[in-house]
């Protein structure tokens, strides 16, 4: 008698374990972020502070964080706004393409940048559909129009990054907890789905920065590309507090060593060097400043080193000292040269 319970339960598990699978295919099954909530509040409140879930919002959401629109525009000119919680904001029109003009078709600076105020150019004057799928929404379908506006390409469940892009569709493990759980993948191919740009063997750049959204990039061709983003990073959390694990966890000896040398009496650390913003999202804030960290690490000390290809289209896999050592915070008044001789000297 209790091997035919055995095996009727072990049946009941296995069609609802192949219903999950038939959800997640079908983009069925998903029960949004809130639902989520309610058992996982912790994870929750770290998630709705990061950028992840504003990736893409309704633009009656959008206008309650009080952002601005361009120039001549207002919310009923709106359909959704890309970003604006964390470096940048852009605006898709009612007819779902991304407005890179005034309403008379001139172009005009329509991207406006969170941490100074400033607007850019965005593809001024071109024709820009919306297709950022799959990475500013979940469950993302490239077939059809979201909300039948023709510049959306594609379909999805929920506007932004919410937690079942990552864990998949929600709704058999909310009925049935204990049976049914939702599995991550943890590796760093998984963040790197959409902290990516272009193939995964290059480091696209522009205008001497690296670009953004390449951090996979990065970490494959740089000294950690054998470590995982989780290893570090709590995905939950915004970049700035996200930080698990820090540099010294794993270098005890070097940081020990660092922290009586001068720079690390004054406070320098180590994410100052080796993880300097050589990429930029929104801003360009100084010489050798963008606005998105580096996850190169390794620094070439050289002198004749020159960090990006000769057409400037692709960053290298080392930092130069123009952005570890040259910024307008640290050395900006040496040279290269000097910086040379100094690096050398940095750890000891």
């Amino acid at each position: 008698m209790k091997r035919f319970i055995f095996i009727i339960l072990s049946f009941m598990l296995f069609f609802s374990l192949l219903g999950f699978a038939s959800e997640k295919k079908k983009g069925v099954g998903y029960v949004g972020s809130e639902v989520c909530k309610s058992c996982h509040e912790e994870e929750y409140n770290l998630f709705v502070e990061s950028g992840h879930p504003y990736k893409l919002r309704k633009a009656e959401l959008a206008r309650k964080a009080g952002l601005p629109l361009p120039k001549g525009y207002t919310w009923d000119d709106i359909s959704y706004v890309i970003g604006g919680k964390t470096k940048k904001a852009r605006y898709i029109g009612l007819d779902g393409y991304i407005i890179t003009t005034d309403k008379k078709g001139n172009k005009m600076k329509t991207q406006y940048n969170l941490e100074d105020g400033s607007w850019s150019y965005y593809h001024a004057g071109q024709i820009k559909p919306y297709k950022c799928g799959p990475c500013h929404m979940t469950n993302y379908s490239p077939e059809g129009h979201q909300d039948g506006r023709p510049g959306m390409i594609g379909t999805w469940s929920f506007d932004g990054i919410q937690c079942e892009e990552c864990h998949g569709p929600a709704s058999a493990h909310i009925e049935n907890p204990k049976a049914v759980k939702l599995t991550v993948d943890r590796s760093s191919k998984a963040c790197g789905k959409c902290h990516i740009r272009g193939s995964a063997d290059k480091i696209p750049a522009s205008k001497g920065f690296i670009r953004h959204h390449e951090q996979y990039n990065e970490l494959l061709a740089g000294a950690h590309k054998d470590l995982n983003c989780v290893e570090c990073h709590d995905p939950h959390a915004k970049a700035v507090v996200s930080i698990k694990t820090k540099c010294a966890d794993c270098h005890d000896d070097v940081a020990s060593k660092f922290a009586k040398t001068v720079h690390g009496k004054n406070q320098v650390d180590c994410i100052s060097c080796h993880m300097p913003k050589a990429a930029k999202s929104a801003i360009k804030k100084a010489k050798y400043v963008g606005d998105v960290r580096s996850h190169l690490f390794k620094i070439n000390t050289s002198a004749n080193y020159i960090m990006f290809t000769k057409d400037s289209k692709y960053a290298k896999s080392e930092l130069s000292l123009e952005f570890s050592c040259l910024i307008p915070s640290c050395h900006a008044g040496e040279t290269k040269d000097w910086a040379a001789r100094e690096a050398k000297k940095i750890h000891k």
